[in-house]
Protein backbone atom coordinates (compact mmCIF):
# COMPACT_ATOMS: atom_id res chain seq x y z
CA UNK A 1 0.00 0.00 0.00
CA UNK A 2 1.07 3.71 -0.63
CA UNK A 3 1.06 6.67 1.72
CA UNK A 4 -2.02 7.48 0.60
CA UNK A 5 -3.75 3.95 1.54
CA UNK A 6 -1.82 3.78 4.87
CA UNK A 7 -3.04 6.80 5.98
CA UNK A 8 -6.68 6.50 5.41
CA UNK A 9 -6.28 2.87 7.23
CA UNK A 10 -4.74 5.20 10.14
CA UNK A 11 -8.05 7.11 10.33
CA UNK A 12 -10.35 4.22 9.74
CA UNK A 13 -9.02 2.47 12.76
CA UNK A 14 -8.78 6.25 15.19
CA UNK A 15 -12.06 6.61 14.17
CA UNK A 16 -13.50 2.54 14.44
CA UNK A 17 -11.68 2.37 17.52
CA UNK A 18 -13.22 5.90 19.84
CA UNK A 19 -16.39 4.30 21.31
CA UNK A 20 -14.61 1.10 22.09
CA UNK A 21 -11.81 3.34 23.82
CA UNK A 22 -14.27 5.26 25.67
CA UNK A 23 -16.46 1.84 26.82
CA UNK A 24 -13.49 0.39 27.95
CA UNK A 25 -12.36 3.62 30.24
CA UNK A 26 -15.76 3.48 31.66
CA UNK A 27 -15.72 -0.49 32.32
CA UNK A 28 -12.35 0.56 33.70
CA UNK A 29 -13.78 2.68 36.50
CA UNK A 30 -16.89 0.58 37.34
CA UNK A 31 -14.59 -2.87 37.12
CA UNK A 32 -11.78 -1.46 38.94
CA UNK A 33 -14.40 -0.14 41.94
CA UNK A 34 -15.24 -3.72 42.47
CA UNK A 35 -18.62 -3.78 39.82
CA UNK A 36 -18.82 -5.88 36.97
CA UNK A 37 -20.23 -4.16 34.07
CA UNK A 38 -21.77 -6.03 31.64
CA UNK A 39 -24.13 -3.51 30.65
CA UNK A 40 -21.35 -1.76 28.62
CA UNK A 41 -23.16 -2.76 25.66
CA UNK A 42 -27.08 -1.49 26.42
CA UNK A 43 -26.01 1.51 27.95
CA UNK A 44 -23.84 2.61 24.86
CA UNK A 45 -26.57 1.34 22.71
CA UNK A 46 -29.40 3.77 25.29
CA UNK A 47 -26.62 6.58 25.14
CA UNK A 48 -26.77 6.72 21.08
CA UNK A 49 -30.38 6.44 20.99
CA UNK A 50 -30.80 9.64 23.33
CA UNK A 51 -28.60 11.46 20.79
CA UNK A 52 -30.06 10.68 17.66
CA UNK A 53 -33.48 11.19 19.33
CA UNK A 54 -32.43 14.87 20.89
CA UNK A 55 -30.41 15.62 17.84
CA UNK A 56 -33.44 15.32 15.42
CA UNK A 57 -35.65 17.28 17.69
CA UNK A 58 -33.50 19.99 18.81
CA UNK A 59 -30.45 19.81 16.20
CA UNK A 60 -27.98 20.48 18.32
CA UNK A 61 -24.97 18.75 19.16
CA UNK A 62 -24.05 19.78 22.35
CA UNK A 63 -27.90 18.76 23.85
CA UNK A 64 -27.53 15.19 21.96
CA UNK A 65 -24.14 14.80 23.93
CA UNK A 66 -25.84 15.98 27.18
CA UNK A 67 -28.67 13.83 26.66
CA UNK A 68 -26.41 10.73 25.71
CA UNK A 69 -24.28 11.04 29.14
CA UNK A 70 -27.39 11.41 30.98
CA UNK A 71 -29.19 9.00 30.34
CA UNK A 72 -26.42 6.45 30.51
CA UNK A 73 -25.70 7.82 33.85
CA UNK A 74 -29.32 6.86 34.85
CA UNK A 75 -28.59 3.35 33.70
CA UNK A 76 -25.16 3.24 35.77
CA UNK A 77 -26.74 4.53 38.88
CA UNK A 78 -29.34 2.77 38.10
CA UNK A 79 -26.81 -0.78 38.12
CA UNK A 80 -25.64 0.85 41.52
CA UNK A 81 -29.05 0.80 42.79
CA UNK A 82 -29.34 -2.79 42.45
CA UNK A 83 -25.73 -3.51 43.01
CA UNK A 84 -24.45 -1.44 45.54
CA UNK A 85 -27.38 0.00 47.35
CA UNK A 86 -29.00 -3.82 47.12
CA UNK A 87 -26.27 -6.96 47.15
CA UNK A 88 -27.72 -7.77 44.06
CA UNK A 89 -26.09 -10.06 41.39
CA UNK A 90 -23.98 -7.73 39.18
CA UNK A 91 -24.24 -10.16 36.44
CA UNK A 92 -27.87 -10.37 36.24
CA UNK A 93 -28.23 -6.55 36.27
CA UNK A 94 -25.83 -6.00 33.47
CA UNK A 95 -27.83 -8.38 31.55
CA UNK A 96 -31.19 -7.03 32.50
CA UNK A 97 -29.78 -3.18 31.59
CA UNK A 98 -29.00 -4.67 28.15
CA UNK A 99 -32.30 -6.31 27.53
CA UNK A 100 -33.99 -3.09 28.49
CA UNK A 101 -31.91 -1.24 26.09
CA UNK A 102 -32.82 -3.58 23.24
CA UNK A 103 -36.22 -3.84 23.16
CA UNK A 104 -36.78 -0.28 24.42
CA UNK A 105 -34.89 1.76 22.47
CA UNK A 106 -36.87 0.12 19.62
CA UNK A 107 -40.11 0.59 21.09
CA UNK A 108 -39.67 4.36 22.24
CA UNK A 109 -38.04 4.90 18.29
CA UNK A 110 -41.27 3.51 16.59
CA UNK A 111 -43.50 5.27 19.01
CA UNK A 112 -41.73 8.50 18.65
CA UNK A 113 -40.54 8.82 14.78
CA UNK A 114 -42.26 5.95 12.74
CA UNK A 115 -39.45 5.05 11.65
CA UNK A 116 -39.35 1.13 12.11
CA UNK A 117 -37.34 1.85 15.79
CA UNK A 118 -34.90 4.48 13.90
CA UNK A 119 -34.66 7.99 14.14
CA UNK A 120 -34.66 11.03 11.87
CA UNK A 121 -31.14 11.28 9.99
CA UNK A 122 -29.36 14.25 11.32
CA UNK A 123 -28.24 17.32 9.41
CA UNK A 124 -24.61 18.49 8.74
CA UNK A 125 -24.87 21.02 11.80
CA UNK A 126 -25.81 18.63 14.42
CA UNK A 127 -22.76 15.70 13.21
CA UNK A 128 -19.13 16.15 14.43
CA UNK A 129 -17.25 16.78 11.31
CA UNK A 130 -13.09 17.15 10.88
CA UNK A 131 -11.05 19.76 13.07
CA UNK A 132 -9.49 21.11 9.81
CA UNK A 133 -10.27 20.10 5.91
CA UNK A 134 -7.01 20.60 4.22
CA UNK A 135 -6.83 21.20 0.39
CA UNK A 136 -5.03 19.95 -1.54
CA UNK A 137 -2.83 16.35 0.39
CA UNK A 138 0.77 16.77 1.80
CA UNK A 139 3.31 14.78 1.55
CA UNK A 140 5.84 13.23 4.26
CA UNK A 141 5.26 14.53 7.91
CA UNK A 142 2.98 16.81 6.45
CA UNK A 143 0.47 14.31 5.41
CA UNK A 144 0.44 12.71 8.63
CA UNK A 145 -0.32 15.97 10.31
CA UNK A 146 -3.45 16.43 7.99
CA UNK A 147 -4.51 13.35 8.59
CA UNK A 148 -4.87 13.32 12.24
CA UNK A 149 -6.30 16.83 11.44
CA UNK A 150 -9.34 15.71 9.42
CA UNK A 151 -10.07 13.11 12.71
CA UNK A 152 -12.83 15.10 14.50
CA UNK A 153 -12.77 16.31 18.45
CA UNK A 154 -14.16 13.26 20.13
CA UNK A 155 -11.28 10.76 18.45
CA UNK A 156 -8.73 13.58 20.21
CA UNK A 157 -10.75 13.48 23.13
CA UNK A 158 -10.96 9.76 23.55
CA UNK A 159 -6.86 9.44 23.00
CA UNK A 160 -6.18 12.04 25.64
CA UNK A 161 -8.61 10.30 27.95
CA UNK A 162 -6.53 7.37 28.67
CA UNK A 163 -3.55 9.36 29.98
CA UNK A 164 -6.20 11.32 32.28
CA UNK A 165 -7.67 7.95 33.39
CA UNK A 166 -4.04 6.76 34.48
CA UNK A 167 -3.17 9.80 36.50
CA UNK A 168 -6.78 9.71 38.20
CA UNK A 169 -6.55 6.18 39.04
CA UNK A 170 -2.90 6.07 40.01
CA UNK A 171 -1.54 9.80 40.93
CA UNK A 172 -4.59 10.69 43.12
CA UNK A 173 -6.20 10.23 46.50
CA UNK A 174 -9.40 9.54 44.47
CA UNK A 175 -7.61 6.91 42.58
CA UNK A 176 -6.22 5.12 44.84
CA UNK A 177 -9.28 4.80 47.28
CA UNK A 178 -10.93 4.08 44.16
CA UNK A 179 -8.71 1.04 43.61
CA UNK A 180 -8.44 0.35 47.38
CA UNK A 181 -12.46 -0.27 47.26
CA UNK A 182 -12.07 -2.83 44.34
CA UNK A 183 -9.66 -4.59 46.46
CA UNK A 184 -10.46 -4.48 49.93
CA UNK A 185 -13.71 -2.69 50.58
CA UNK A 186 -14.00 -3.27 54.62
CA UNK A 187 -10.43 -1.81 54.67
CA UNK A 188 -11.64 1.64 53.21
CA UNK A 189 -14.84 1.27 55.34
CA UNK A 190 -12.73 1.09 58.26
CA UNK A 191 -10.63 3.98 57.58
CA UNK A 192 -13.89 5.89 57.36
CA UNK A 193 -14.32 6.10 53.79
CA UNK A 194 -18.04 5.18 52.23
CA UNK A 195 -17.61 2.70 49.79
CA UNK A 196 -21.47 3.12 48.36
CA UNK A 197 -20.30 6.58 47.80
CA UNK A 198 -16.82 5.60 46.08
CA UNK A 199 -18.45 3.15 43.67
CA UNK A 200 -21.51 5.54 42.86
CA UNK A 201 -18.35 8.11 41.85
CA UNK A 202 -17.27 5.93 39.69
CA UNK A 203 -20.19 4.57 38.28
CA UNK A 204 -21.37 8.25 37.30
CA UNK A 205 -17.65 8.53 35.55
CA UNK A 206 -18.45 5.20 33.74
CA UNK A 207 -22.10 6.42 32.89
CA UNK A 208 -20.31 9.49 31.26
CA UNK A 209 -17.95 7.66 29.60
CA UNK A 210 -21.06 5.57 27.87
CA UNK A 211 -22.44 8.10 26.92
CA UNK A 212 -20.06 9.91 24.74
CA UNK A 213 -19.40 6.37 23.11
CA UNK A 214 -23.05 6.27 21.78
CA UNK A 215 -22.91 9.08 20.57
CA UNK A 216 -20.21 9.08 18.77
CA UNK A 217 -21.96 6.02 16.79
CA UNK A 218 -24.81 8.75 16.03
CA UNK A 219 -22.98 11.96 16.11
CA UNK A 220 -19.89 10.96 14.14
CA UNK A 221 -19.71 7.82 12.79
CA UNK A 222 -23.60 7.12 10.96
CA UNK A 223 -26.61 9.74 10.72
CA UNK A 224 -28.79 8.21 12.78
CA UNK A 225 -29.76 5.61 15.19
CA UNK A 226 -30.74 2.13 13.98
CA UNK A 227 -31.90 -1.13 16.07
CA UNK A 228 -29.13 -2.62 17.89
CA UNK A 229 -26.41 -0.37 16.00
CA UNK A 230 -23.70 -0.71 19.08
CA UNK A 231 -23.30 -4.70 17.24
CA UNK A 232 -21.20 -5.97 20.49
CA UNK A 233 -19.11 -3.22 20.74
CA UNK A 234 -19.43 -3.16 24.44
CA UNK A 235 -18.79 -6.77 24.54
CA UNK A 236 -15.54 -6.31 22.87
CA UNK A 237 -14.38 -2.89 24.85
CA UNK A 238 -14.92 -5.55 27.96
CA UNK A 239 -12.67 -8.36 25.91
CA UNK A 240 -9.98 -5.58 25.84
CA UNK A 241 -10.21 -4.48 29.34
CA UNK A 242 -9.46 -7.68 30.60
CA UNK A 243 -6.92 -8.38 27.59
CA UNK A 244 -5.38 -5.53 29.01
CA UNK A 245 -5.33 -6.86 32.99
CA UNK A 246 -7.30 -3.75 33.49
CA UNK A 247 -5.06 -1.05 32.81
CA UNK A 248 -5.70 2.09 30.68
CA UNK A 249 -2.77 2.05 28.69
CA UNK A 250 -2.76 -1.49 27.61
CA UNK A 251 -6.83 -1.37 27.18
CA UNK A 252 -6.08 1.96 24.22
CA UNK A 253 -3.95 -1.15 22.35
CA UNK A 254 -6.27 -3.72 22.71
CA UNK A 255 -8.78 -1.27 21.47
CA UNK A 256 -6.88 -0.07 18.23
CA UNK A 257 -6.39 -4.04 17.58
CA UNK A 258 -9.81 -4.32 17.51
CA UNK A 259 -10.66 -0.89 15.33
CA UNK A 260 -7.48 -1.98 12.91
CA UNK A 261 -9.16 -5.52 12.06
CA UNK A 262 -12.75 -3.66 11.35
CA UNK A 263 -11.11 -1.16 9.08
CA UNK A 264 -9.09 -3.87 7.65
CA UNK A 265 -12.50 -5.95 7.41
CA UNK A 266 -14.16 -3.11 5.14
CA UNK A 267 -10.82 -2.77 2.78
CA UNK A 268 -10.62 -6.63 2.60
CA UNK A 269 -14.13 -7.06 1.25
CA UNK A 270 -14.57 -8.80 -2.22
CA UNK A 271 -10.64 -10.00 -1.53
CA UNK A 272 -9.90 -12.87 -3.97
CA UNK A 273 -6.80 -15.39 -3.38
CA UNK A 274 -5.90 -17.39 -6.79
CA UNK A 275 -6.56 -20.99 -5.21
CA UNK A 276 -9.81 -20.19 -3.32
CA UNK A 277 -11.64 -17.66 -4.92
CA UNK A 278 -13.49 -14.99 -3.28
CA UNK A 279 -13.45 -14.72 0.76
CA UNK A 280 -17.12 -14.27 1.86
CA UNK A 281 -17.65 -11.07 3.30
CA UNK A 282 -19.38 -12.39 6.21
CA UNK A 283 -16.37 -14.02 7.13
CA UNK A 284 -14.18 -10.85 6.75
CA UNK A 285 -16.79 -9.35 9.07
CA UNK A 286 -16.53 -12.03 11.58
CA UNK A 287 -12.43 -11.17 12.40
CA UNK A 288 -13.02 -8.79 15.09
CA UNK A 289 -16.03 -10.65 16.81
CA UNK A 290 -13.78 -13.63 16.43
CA UNK A 291 -10.57 -12.24 18.17
CA UNK A 292 -12.89 -10.82 20.95
CA UNK A 293 -13.38 -14.97 21.25
CA UNK A 294 -9.93 -16.19 21.32
CA UNK A 295 -8.86 -12.94 23.58
CA UNK A 296 -11.11 -13.57 25.91
CA UNK A 297 -10.74 -17.61 26.00
CA UNK A 298 -6.74 -17.26 26.07
CA UNK A 299 -6.21 -14.65 28.74
CA UNK A 300 -9.90 -14.05 30.80
CA UNK A 301 -7.91 -16.80 32.78
CA UNK A 302 -4.67 -15.37 32.60
CA UNK A 303 -5.47 -11.49 33.82
CA UNK A 304 -5.60 -10.90 37.62
CA UNK A 305 -8.86 -9.17 38.19
CA UNK A 306 -9.61 -6.82 41.44
CA UNK A 307 -9.98 -8.85 44.10
CA UNK A 308 -13.43 -7.95 45.21
CA UNK A 309 -14.81 -7.79 41.82
CA UNK A 310 -18.32 -8.79 41.60
CA UNK A 311 -18.62 -9.34 45.14
CA UNK A 312 -21.62 -7.44 47.40
CA UNK A 313 -20.58 -5.27 49.51
CA UNK A 314 -22.13 -5.08 53.49
CA UNK A 315 -21.54 -2.56 56.05
CA UNK A 316 -20.41 -4.31 59.49
CA UNK A 317 -22.24 -3.41 62.45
Amino acid sequence: MDETQWLALLTSTLRLSTPLVLCALAGLFSERSGVVDIGLEGKMLFAAFAAGAVGAWYGSTLLALAAAMVVAIAMSWLHGFACVRYPGDQVVSGLALNIIAAGLTVVLGAAWFGQGGQTPALGAQVRMGALWSPGAPGTGPLAWLQALLSLDLLVLVSLALVPIAWWLLYRTRFGLRLRAVGENPHMVEAAGVSVARLRFAALTINGALCGLAGSYLVLAQSAQFSQNMTAGRGFMALAALIFGRWQPGLALWACLLFGFLDAASIRLQGLHIPTVGEVPVQLIQALPYVLTVVLLAGFVGKAVAPAALGKPYRKER
